[in-house]
């Protein structure tokens, strides 16, 4: 069976002291083995990029770009196989791998103006003779550690403006579905960036302690689970680290009465279900206000799933496919039934869903479940499946109030006519994107990505602006050259303008 090792100094390395089974989700078979970096491994990855900085960071900030530029090309290029390793190792149908990739590329775009992002600030004489100006300058070897549900996209927040900015960079990415990543990082070389620059490490806890106390990590980016987040965070923090640690959500969507239904339904339909749910941004609970709505929303999304298409990635038919392990199968599975067992309604139940020729695979259909309070422990929880819960208010403030209330803080979205209700929502909100009738609020590249509350823990978002804050240091210089009309004699006080 293939394996798959690390790309350390521009080259594969292969670790084969652990190895861990990947899966074709679809199929529920193991298609190739990852090999699981320990200390040593990691470490030599750090070694490879502390040695790159040196030179990468004296390299013209234009060249790095005209790197970016080309990396951007070949993404481009190698675009259909980069979607099929997606499909095939998370599961992901492949016009959704695309759309993935693109978000991806588009903060690549993005990194590509670093000549102009890394400009700086000059003031000139604000002293007698004196000037001052700001510079941003590299923090030296950075690390990421990404999930599984966006193997391409999630590393494209981080790295490229990482790189442009002139740090080196390791990454960590999910071992669950690690060769997009890896063939993605393996771009760069031909795109001309310097071997040592970009180094990639296949692991589990092992490697991921490694970065977090090796004293040479000057900044740790995460995304995934909020429980791991706070362990990240903390840990980079106790160890002197910048961190930005993005976690878990629970996303409403308040249904007003005079919402369009039509928009709410086809809208829900892909932000609870696309990519089987497995997003940090899914629409996982709908707020509807007033019974009326919550009756006709709940029928028509009951006729409107009786047509989703589930199965392999590779059928573009497919409205999207399996979970990605057997084992969160399971727990989505488990979500259900509490659910059920707590007093909610199964109103479309995808427990049983096996497509026909995938019988082993790890599904779960489009699930919909009705009266769901915030009591049960599905409404509580990250469910990160394709279900989504209604929960039933009678006026907007109640709506708000769980929103408000609920520890993750990521994304909601408003569906309404009227607008003095979508502009008090979107100022009283208590999370960090926000939609009027957009399901998913998902910052484009030249915005920054990042929750409230305990879906991120950090001071800074993830991409755009935040993402050359997070990857640089300010300096500030102030400068004066000796004149000789301009002669002091020694001042004990603090220099002012006065």
């Amino acid at each position: 069976m293939h394996l798959i090792g690390h790309l350390i100094n521009g080259q594969s390395v292969s670790d084969h002291v652990r190895t861990q089974s990947v899966y074709n989700p679809a199929t529920g078979q193991a298609i190739k083995d990852v090999a699981l970096a320990g200390q040593q491994t990691v470490e030599q990855a750090i070694a490879a990029a502390e040695q790159a900085f040196p030179e990468w960071r004296k390299t013209p900030v234009i060249k790095r770009a005209r790197v970016m530029f080309r990396f951007k090309e070949l993404l481009e290029k190698n675009a259909d196989n980069i979607c099929r390793l997606i499909g095939e190792e998370h599961g992901k149908i492949l016009h959704d791998a695309a759309g993935e990739l693109q978000r991806g590329l588009e903060n690549v775009e993005y990194a590509c103006g670093a000549p102009e992002l890394l400009k700086g600030e000059h003031s000139r004489n604000v002293g007698p003779g004196i000037d001052s100006w700001s510079e941003f300058q590299p923090l030296g070897v950075v690390a990421g550690i990404t999930p599984f549900n966006f193997p391409a996209m999630v590393p494209l927040w981080m790295y490229p403006m990482a790189i442009v900015c002139g740090n080196c960079f390791v990454l960590k990415p999910s071992e669950r579905d690690p060769s997009a990543t890896l063939f993605i990082a393996s771009l760069l070389k031909e795109a001309g960036l310097p071997d040592g620059v970009m180094n990639v490490v296949n692991g589990d806890k092992e490697a991921v302690d490694t970065l977090l106390h090796d004293p040479r990590i000057q900044a740790v980016s995460f995304v995934g689970s909020t429980p791991i987040a706070e362990y990240i965070y903390s840990t980079a923090a106790a160890n002197g680290k910048r961190c930005q640690a993005l976690g878990g959500a629970k996303n409403h969507a308040i249904v007003m009465p005079d919402a369009d239904l039509d928009n709410v339904v086809n809208s829900l339909l892909g932000a609870a279900f696309g990519s089987s749910g497995e997003r940090c941004m899914a629409l996982s609970v709908a707020v509807a206000v007033g019974d009326d709505i919550a009756d006709r929303l709940v029928e028509r999304m009951q006729a409107e799933i009786q047509t989703l298409k589930v199965g392999a990635y590779s059928d573009t038919q497919n409205d999207f496919g399996p979970v990605i392990t057997r084992q969160h199968q399971q727990k989505v599975v488990a979500y259900i039934d509490s659910a059920e067992e707590q007093g909610a309604t199964v109103v479309v139940d995808g427990r049983q869903l096996q497509p026909k020729g995938y019988e082993e695979g790890f599904f779960v259909g489009a699930t919909l479940i009705d009266r769901v309070t915030p009591e049960m422990t599905s409404y509580k929880e990250e469910i990160f499946g394709p279900v989504l819960q209604v929960v039933r208010v009678q006026s907007m403030e109640q709506a708000m109030q769980l929103i408000n209330d609920h520890e993750y803080g990521n994304g909601t979205c408003i569906y309404t006519r009227d607008g003095e209700a979508s502009r008090y929502f979107s100022d009283h909100i208590l999370v960090g994107m926000v939609g009027v009738n957009v399901p998913l609020p998902v910052p484009v590249a030249y915005h920054s990505f990042g929750g409230w509350k305990r879906s991120l823990f950090g001071d800074l978002n993830a991409y755009g602006p935040d993402g050359v804050r997070f990857y640089t240091r300010r300096k500030t210089i102030t400068q004066r050259w000796p004149s000789a009309n301009l002669r002091e004699g020694a001042q004990f006080s603090m220099p002012t303008l006065n």
